[in-house]
């Protein structure tokens, strides 16, 4: 089995592939030595166990540098670097955004409305997550335009030759805005910045890189969580109508979008001794990636997985990650998210794709999602 997650053909459809791995090599060496961990007991295990999986395969650079962030690193650092973020990140600061949330969606779906039309991706699910997270930092939404194409360069999707020119636009950016915490707004990069006062103080780097990790995290997912459950309920009609006709399913409709085209597909770990996994041997020192798309469909763990279901049970589904790893915006994520799906199957009426059968796809090594998705649609005149 070749895995080439950048060719076109595993862009559109990812899933044949992951079920061949679950049925004939849970547990595979790639062409270029990479173990693929498929099935969801395993991805979980591996997962749980930061012992045996280190997050240090994980790399992230600040000026061409290795730099430790919570992304890349164990606990015990781990554990204090993340404590610094979950001072901000909150339930009740979750909760508090949601005003905010649907003004922001409602404002989006007002701009185009009267279109008729829109691209998704570009009109509305970038701009989003984008306005809330640089507001969260304390940064000036204005600039999400290059927010945006700073954390696409992060991620490896800026265009060829561009990426290091926006990666130090970037880091000049929020040097200057870490700078200016040095007299705390009470934000986010605020708290970032005072926790690189105390007693295991920050590195500088750390810092600039904490921030960028949350300015990513921050959009990505969620962009991305955004147009597949919009594409997947327009390409389900029948599950479209029992979301419209019964609102309060929209949070399942979240999960399962989710647990059903994941929009993080995989992450990597390093082995730190040889590891038994199904019967097979990963040597220490390995680099290894649980395929957490491939996990949430196992039918081991998810009945008919190959089936859109909005009414499913999709607890357990490791869209998000899981252990100590988990990903700390996941509230936020759901919440922007249901909010959005509320305003937009509320507000527009005969929703549907435009232009070619299959949208543009991201092209992303990790990432699934949509760089492009023009839809054709209606004001609502009346509850649909």
């Amino acid at each position: 089995m070749q895995f080439n997650p950048m060719s076109p053909e595993f862009r559109r459809d990812p899933y044949p592939f992951y079920a061949e791995l679950r049925r004939e090599a849970p547990v595979h060496r790639s062409d270029f030595g990479l173990w693929l961990i498929s099935r969801y007991d395993d991805v979980v295990f591996t997962l749980k166990r930061h012992d045996l999986f280190s997050s240090t395969a994980m790399n992230m650079n600040v000026h061409d540098k290795p730099t430790r962030t919570v992304i890349n690193t164990d606990p015990p650092v781990h554990t204090r670097m993340r404590n610094i973020v979950n001072r901000a990140f909150t339930p009740k600061m979750v909760a508090d955004m949601e005003p905010r949330i649907r003004e922001v969606t409602r404002e989006l779906l007002d701009a185009v409305i009267e279109r008729g039309e829109m691209d998704f991706v570009r009109d509305f699910a970038v701009p989003l997550p984008v306005t809330i997270i640089a507001e969260i930092l304390g940064v000036d939404a204005s600039r999400r335009d290059d927010f945006k194409r700073w954390s696409s360069a992060s991620v490896g999707m800026a265009p060829v030759g561009d990426e290091r020119r926006d990666m130090q636009e970037f880091f000049a950016y929020f040097e200057e805005a870490i700078a200016e915490r040095r007299r705390p707004r009470g934000d986010l990069i605020s708290i970032v910045v005072q926790a690189s006062e105390g007693e295991e103080p920050l590195t500088a780097d750390e810092v600039l890189a904490f921030t960028g990790l949350l300015l990513i995290a921050g959009n990505e997912t969620t962009t991305n969580l955004l147009g597949n459950a919009v594409y997947h309920l327009l390409r389900n009609p029948d599950q479209l109508q029992i979301a419209r006709e019964d609102p309060s399913i929209i949070p399942n409709v979240v999960e399962e979008a989710l647990r059903f085209d994941s929009p993080v597909q995989f992450l990597f770990r390093r082995t730190t001794q040889d590891v038994d996994v199904a019967g097979v041997t990963i040597p220490a020192g390995s680099e290894v990636s649980p395929i957490y798309a491939s996990a949430n469909r196992d039918g081991r763990r998810f009945p008919d997985p190959d089936r859109f279901d909005v009414r499913r049970n999709a607890q357990g589904h490791v869209a998000f990650g899981h252990g100590v790893h988990f990903c700390l915006g996941a509230p936020l994520a759901r919440l922007e998210a249901r909010v959005a799906l509320e305003e937009v199957l509320g507000r527009l009426a005969g929703i549907e794709l435009k232009g070619a059968d299959e949208p543009e796809r991201l092209n992303s090594l990790f990432l699934r999602g949509f760089a492009s998705l023009p839809l054709a649609f209606e004001p609502a005149t009346a509850p649909v």
